[in-house]
């Protein structure tokens, strides 16, 4: 038999996604460096419907049954395994094969993968893929970075298999080899301060307004149903809503452990925010409060030393509600910014020419961060495809002005009462900052001239300046390569 495609790495990812993609009437082989999991996957194809899924002994039977040119998806561990994996199918494949990595690999690596498959003459993807488990059975969002040649041999399988909006799918070319993982690492840094907005949001609830865990879950759902609507806060609701079937006491979510782990992505999108100089305050204050809440014991030892604030401020509880509602919205928006902002100056940086409004509509099905917002997203990026950042188009710009003074009333309710609102605040300050047209870096770059002669421009006329702050200072003389260097 020769197969449409094939997927080598049968973790849940890897099997979930060659039986979505079989019932989707494409013949696929499967290989994994354990047997096991091969038998497995096929016989789950046979209980599911008898679906075209074909087992392999390893990678020489593996490619042997696959259609020519070759097509290739794999899902195993990223980093050394990739590189291992890759180097055991190439010996069996030829020139125009295809091979498509689809897990969450730094960039870089997938450059140097697709520099070195080409010397081969086999074509190199680097695909994200998002939607955990379920989304990989049911339809995922997929993002595809690669040759051109190599997207158009697998999108009739990427765009019949992908997660489907309306008649859109939730998927598309993003750009040359390398874009399909970038925007895929940003979708998780958004991801990153989306579930950290939300987990600021219940804080408030719990420990301000007073609201048991039944309660916050029925407001959750209520949201889910107007402008908040997404996959984080519809699961937000199941889980505050989940009794612990372990001790019969209570919901689950307060017997976890308050200490978040990660496996990278959110890290490496804060250190592309700074590689590409943009601000991306509340995705950052998301991955700092992953770190410390990894300090749990450092975290007891200080709750027995330092104090908080001993009165708590009167509050209007429904009042709270609903401006939780309105500044989690407004905050979210920025997040979004934030992570559009980025993949845009690394496209510009890069010369990758990626679709942002693509972007955004890859992300409304099937993916962690899927929300209605999505939808006026990509409909503001479509209209304006320059648009410098989110919140200055007409439409959001409107809703977080209206909405701006409920989530100040936020911000200063969490810090009179003690309670950490890193994302919530740092969305604020981004705003407050973004909005303004005169900020107080004069000063800062004239302390840099002071101690460093690292000169300034001026306000009132064209050039490069530097001043004798003191007696001490010395004239620098030809000021033109003063900036090198600045970034």
């Amino acid at each position: 038999m020769s197969c449409d495609i094939g997927l080598w790495g049968l973790a849940v990812m890897g099997q979930n996604f060659a039986l979505n993609m079989a019932e989707h009437g494409f013949s696929v082989a499967v290989g994994n460096r354990s047997p096991s999991k091969v038998e497995a996957t096929v016989a789950r194809a046979k209980a599911e419907g008898g679906l075209p899924i074909v087992g392999s002994t390893g990678p020489a039977d593996f490619c042997s049954q696959l259609s020519k040119p070759r097509k290739i998806i794999i899902l195993v561990q990223a980093g050394k395994p990739v590189d291992d994996t890759i180097a055991q199918l190439a010996e069996h494949l030829e020139e125009g094969d295809i091979i498509v990595d689809g897990g969450n690999e730094w960039f870089p690596n997938t450059i140097r993968r697709g520099k070195e498959l080409e010397e081969k003459g086999i074509m190199f993807v680097g695909m994200g893929i998002s939607g955990g488990e379920e989304g990989a059975r049911k339809g995922p969002s997929l993002m595809p970075g690669g040759p051109r040649a190599a997207y158009d041999q697998l999108e009739n399988i990427l765009t019949t298999c992908a997660a489907q909006v309306g008649d859109e799918a939730c998927t598309g070319y993003i750009g040359p080899v390398g874009s399909g993982n970038y925007v895929k690492m940003v979708h998780n840094g958004i991801e990153y301060g989306d579930m950290q907005l939300i987990a600021e949001v219940y804080d408030i609830l719990r420990k301000v307004v007073g609201m048991s865990n039944q309660e916050m879950s029925k407001l959750f759902e209520e949201w889910n149903k107007g402008e908040l609507e997404s996959f984080l806060i519809e699961i937000t609701s199941t889980i505050l809503a989940k009794k612990d079937d372990i001790t019969g006491k209570g919901e689950v979510v307060d017997y976890v452990l308050d200490k978040t782990g990660m496996k990278g992505t959110g890290r490496w999108t804060v250190q592309e925010a700074a590689e590409q100089s943009v601000a991306a305050p509340t995705i950052a204050a998301s991955l700092d409060s992953r770190y410390i809440s990894g300090r749990k014991s450092e975290r007891v030892a200080a709750s027995k030393v330092l104090e908080g604030p001993t009165e708590q401020p009167a509050v209007d509880k429904e009042q709270v509600i609903a401006d939780l509602q309105a500044a989690l919205y407004c905050a979210k928006v920025c997040s979004y910014a934030q992570g559009i902002g980025i993949i845009k100056a690394a496209s510009e940086k890069n010369d990758w020419n990626i679709n942002l409004s693509s972007c955004a509509r890859m992300w409304r099905g099937g993916c962690i961060i899927r929300a209605q917002l999505l939808a006026k997203i990509q409909q503001a990026l479509a209209i304006d495809k320059d648009l410098p950042n989110l919140m200055v188009d007409p439409t959001f710009a409107s809703e977080i002005n209206a909405r701006q003074m409920a989530w100040r009333r936020i911000v200063t309710l969490s810090v009179a009462s003690g309670i950490a609102c890193p994302a919530l605040s740092s969305s604020l300050t981004y705003f407050d900052q973004y909005r303004r047209e005169s900020l107080p870096a004069n000063l800062v770059q004239a302390q840099r001239d002071f101690f460093g002669g690292h000169t300034y421009e001026r306000t009132d006329k064209e050039g490069t300046f530097h001043t004798a702050w003191t007696d001490a200072h010395k004239d620098l003389g030809d000021l033109s390569g003063r900036t090198a260097g600045n970034v």
